[in-house]
């Protein structure tokens, strides 16, 4: 019954998480359901699969799903219409700014030039964009597949 809630709406936000079907990707849902005997609402998290033949999206990214006018497979019910947040890269959606751990970026810069900066502070303008690691430690881009065997070797792609 919760999952037939998350796929009547028309449009979701959901987070990448990783997927093993092709041209598919999995996203996780986060609704609220109300608890009648307490009278309150608690998270609920579903599982929708939405067509991405593009891989545009890798986990833990923020991104609008909509639903598909006629179901592509029995669970491929949604789209990814566009990939809001890039992981590790938040926006604060009203002032456009971009956000570390509940602070601006440009709050921290100022309060590192009220304190004198000594060289520890993270240049965010002159970091590298997500994904310069590819191959070398961020593996989000390689295909992932489920482990049906444990024969002693440690995969990280393996779900």
């Amino acid at each position: 019954m919760a999952l037939a809630a998350a796929t009547k709406s028309f449009m979701l936000l959901g987070q990448c998480v990783p997927c093993i079907k092709q041209g598919a990707s999995k996203f996780k849902v986060k609704r609220l359901e109300l608890n009648t005997n307490l009278n309150m609402f608690f998270p609920k998290h579903e599982f929708v699969y939405a067509h991405d033949p593009e891989k545009k999206c890798k986990s833990g990214d923020l991104v609008i799903i909509e639903r598909l006018p006629k179901r592509l497979t029995r669970l491929i019910t949604h789209r990814v219409r566009e990939v809001l947040y890039p992981f590790g890269d938040i926006t604060d959606p009203i002032t456009g700014k971009k956000v570390v751990s509940g602070n601006y970026r440009d709050h921290l810069e100022e309060i590192s030039k009220l304190y004198g900066e000594k060289g520890s502070t993270f240049k965010y303008d002159e970091a590298p964009d997500r994904g310069w690691q590819e191959n070398k430690k961020d593996f989000t881009h390689l295909e992932t597949y489920i482990k049906y065997h444990e024969d002693g070797t440690n995969d990280p792609r393996a779900v």
